[in-house]
């Protein structure tokens, strides 16, 4: 697989602000704590606080969460090495798609692992441990039932509610996965074999990357939330994430910068089998949106006591509660995450808990050889492949017409014939001026007019050159989508089972660039 790598800013895969924490570090530093540079990481090591205790609930719940999965291979080991003062982890956290969803969770994964690869490198007298946080916990099944495979979706149809990862697999994905044919025995076994969907997906992750030391932890778990349970009750009695995040949020948008989050009052949810509903405040009392449930302030921290597991974070406690009960230095996300980490800096900094250095992950498109084929026939640089089709379809037809279809020597003919009308007209009356310079607007809209005829009428010429054109868009940006985000990771898996491999053995965590990646057949 030959591999070459593209500049973020020649590209829409990234925000406004993503960009410029990669250019203006300086102008951002108030909101984040150090910089993802190799280098900047012995300092974290140094400052990062993680109690012993903490340590030995986190690898006792691994060990729970792993302990009927066969072939554990490494990880024993990596649990074990989370109860020495001397491991950290490095964490990318993501949805239960179907299938793993898009491509890119397969990006995320592979950039975690490498990061922590690196780490070791570098720093060789500290252990650094991979981690998939699942969102077992998030309610919306609509955003995870489903994958695309060769343009097709394909989607699991249930009317289970409440937290995705206790769906159970039931009769509706059973037939599904009957229907899909062409699916791996390991994705199969993974959900026919498990009781509900977090533990089919750790089960299908593992396979996938289990070799390489990544753990995969669901956090919905009674001894972490017991671990959380200072910061739930604040949140719940003081609400003062609330404040602080809005604060973070004037300061960004005071440099121009959009707010991916908001928060709310409260910042968690009410969650039991079946359900996962918002905790309002209402007068004295503590209610759970669209249900009867109610406590007196009282009551709610009984019930925190006896069930903490029952409260989940949003998005903008998520963050704080992975920081609180993982030993965690590197948090690797979409450019969107990457932005919202940035709001929560005085959340973490109210509550003393470590902010790690919040990094991108990596960044991919793969060519198939077809297309590779049709891109060198064509002419088209690398960067040209992340131009929208118009750009690419005008560009190619300027650049191959017989003719100027610019009119570009008419254009300064134009001009120059109404600069020396308006000198001589403005000579006999300085009010005819105007009047020119009226006239000069009117023809170079008309010539601008025949440029375009003029340019259709040279894409005709071109019609199968431009067809190729919008062949290769749509091969690598499916429906205008770049493809890790739509595209499921089978359509390349399927005929190039080495892939993921070779995905380990290209990607730099530490280079945010957008790497290419032309497959050999």
């Amino acid at each position: 697989m030959k591999q070459s790598a593209v500049d973020p800013a020649c590209t829409s895969l990234f925000s406004p602000l993503f960009l410029d924490y990669l250019d203006q570090k300086e102008a951002l530093k108030p909101f984040y704590s150090f910089f993802p540079e190799l280098s900047n990481f012995g300092q974290a090591i140094q400052g990062r606080r993680f109690s012993t205790g903490n340590r030995e609930v986190l690898a006792d719940e691994l060990a729970r969460q792993y302990e009927n999965l066969p072939d554990r291979g490494v990880v024993d080991q990596q649990i074990r090495l989370l109860q020495e003062d001397r491991t950290f982890t490095v964490t990318t956290g993501h949805q239960l798609n179907l299938m793993t969803g898009p491509l890119y969770f397969i990006y995320k994964i592979v950039s975690t692992i490498n990061l922590a690869k690196k780490l070791k490198t570098a720093y060789p007298e500290y252990e650094f441990v991979p981690v998939y946080w699942m969102a077992s916990e998030d309610h919306d099944f609509a955003e995870i039932n489903h994958f695309v495979f060769d343009g097709k979706k394909y989607a699991w149809e249930s009317d289970q509610t409440g937290p995705v990862g206790a769906f159970q697999i039931d009769a509706s994905l059973q037939e599904l996965l009957a229907d899909l044919r062409f699916l791996p025995e390991f994705f199969r076994k993974a959900y026919l074999e498990s009781a509900n969907l977090s533990e089919a997906v750790r089960k299908y992750v593992h396979y996938l990357f289990g070799a390489e030391g990544l753990l995969v932890l669901d956090a919905s778990s009674a001894p972490l939330k017991r671990l959380f349970k200072p910061v739930i009750e604040d949140d719940l009695l003081t609400q003062r994430a609330n404040e602080l995040v809005k604060l973070q949020n004037d300061s960004l948008q005071s440099l121009g910068y959009k707010t991916q989050i908001y928060p709310r009052e409260i910042n968690f949810f009410y969650m039991k089998e079946g359900l996962r509903e918002r905790i309002v405040r209402a007068g004295s009392r503590f209610e759970v949106v669209g249900t009867e449930l109610s406590w007196t302030e009282q009551e709610l921290m009984a019930e925190l006591e006896a069930h903490p597991a029952r409260f989940s974070p949003n998005v903008v406690m998520r963050p704080l509660y992975q920081e609180v009960i993982l030993p965690n230095i590197a948090y690797l996300g979409g450019p969107a995450e990457v932005a919202y980490w940035f709001q929560l800096k005085g959340v973490f900094d109210h509550y003393q808990v470590d902010y790690p250095a919040v990094m991108p992950r990596n960044f991919g498109l793969i060519v198939p050889k077809v297309v590779s084929r049709k891109i060198a026939a064509l002419g088209l640089s690398k960067e040209d492949l992340f131009k929208s089709f118009d750009e690419l379809r005008i560009s190619y037809t300027i650049a191959h017409a017989e003719a100027d279809v610019l009119l570009g020597s008419e254009h300064v003919e134009l001009k120059d014939l109404f600069g020396r009308l308006e000198e001589r007209l403005s000579a006999v009356d300085p009010t005819l001026g105007p009047a020119v310079l009226a006239a000069e607007r009117r023809g170079l809209s008309i010539l601008q007019q025949l440029s375009v005829k003029l340019r259709k009428a040279e894409e005709r010429k071109h019609q199968e050159s431009i067809r190729r054109l919008l062949e290769i868009k749509e091969a690598l940006f499916p429906g205008g989508v770049p493809q890790e985000r739509r595209e499921n990771f089978l359509h390349f898996y399927l005929g190039h089972e080495a892939i993921i491999s070779e995905f380990l053995s290209t990607f730099d965590p530490l280079d945010f660039r957008v790497v290419v990646m032309e497959l050999d057949d």
